[in-house]
């Protein structure tokens, strides 16, 4: 396996990646930036962003990512795509291994992010390609004019449900509490889209089992905090309940 020294390693392709390699580029520290299995982050999967400032009009998330990778390769950050699994760091210089090359460094910068967190059902996972998605803008054009359900509360989730309000014929949005995580003008937007009846709120909810067969999904099981449950028809369950952090070279149990 190849290996190489960089004074500066930066292990992660998003937006906290991308600024790390420019300002370190700027210092004449020749950054080395390791992009990750999912090069550009979250925001890669990401549709309107309307909270970056000075895009007055908005910004499409690859849109954006394409811009800073260009930002940091504008002052020469060498971008490398490869996925570390195992980290040294107990010695000097640090020292990682990827599916391509085994990297050492004199300093590092960890800045892989987040991934998609779902329910942890078993149904779930029987259905994962075959229905169950947690990226509405990835696959949701493929259930245009469907029924689907969405599950979770916070901005992920809101913002799906809206996107997929203007594709699919029906979106339920199923969750645990009777209030919203999300920012206050997301949730604005979705309650707008409920009074023109393009999305059911499920609230004091939680999805108990995903339902289908060998074709994919065909519903979910709903159980709610009123007596009984409910069943959803739908040909597509999308999981954005949140997300959790992409270390999986510096989680317990590895290699350090």
């Amino acid at each position: 396996m190849a290996a190489r020294h960089a004074r500066l390693l930066i292990l992660g392709s998003g937006p906290a990646g991308y600024t790390a390699a420019v300002y370190a580029a700027r210092a004449n520290l020749r950054p080395v930036l390791i992009a990750g299995i999912a090069q550009g982050g979250q925001l890669m999967t990401t549709t309107d962003v309307d909270n970056w400032p000075a895009d007055a009009e908005g910004v499409q998330g690859p849109d954006l990512m394409q811009r800073f990778q260009k930002h940091a390769e504008r002052f020469e950050t060498e971008v490398i795509a490869d996925q570390i699994h195992t980290a040294r760091l107990g010695q000097r210089p640090f020292v990682l291994e990827g599916d391509m090359a085994s990297y050492s460094c004199d300093a590092l910068v960890i800045a892989t992010g987040a991934t998609a967190k779902y329910l942890g059902l078993p149904s779930e996972q029987k259905f994962m390609g075959r229905g169950v998605s947690a990226c509405a803008t990835c696959d949701g054009f493929f259930f245009k004019g469907q029924d689907v359900v969405v599950a979770g509360g916070g901005n992920t989730a809101v913002e799906e449900a809206l996107y997929l309000a203007n594709i699919c014929s029906g979106v339920v949005l199923v969750h645990r509490r009777d209030k919203f995580r999300a920012e206050k003008i997301m949730v604005d937007k979705l309650m707008k889209r409920v009074a023109e009846g393009k999305i059911r709120l499920e609230l004091d909810a939680v999805v108990e089992e995903v339902l289908g067969d060998a074709r994919g999904v065909s519903g979910v099981r709903v159980k709610t905090s009123r007596p009984g449950r409910q069943t959803a028809s739908a040909r597509r369950a999308f999981s954005s309940p949140s997300g959790t952090r992409r270390t999986p070279a510096f989680s317990p149990g590895s290699s350090r």
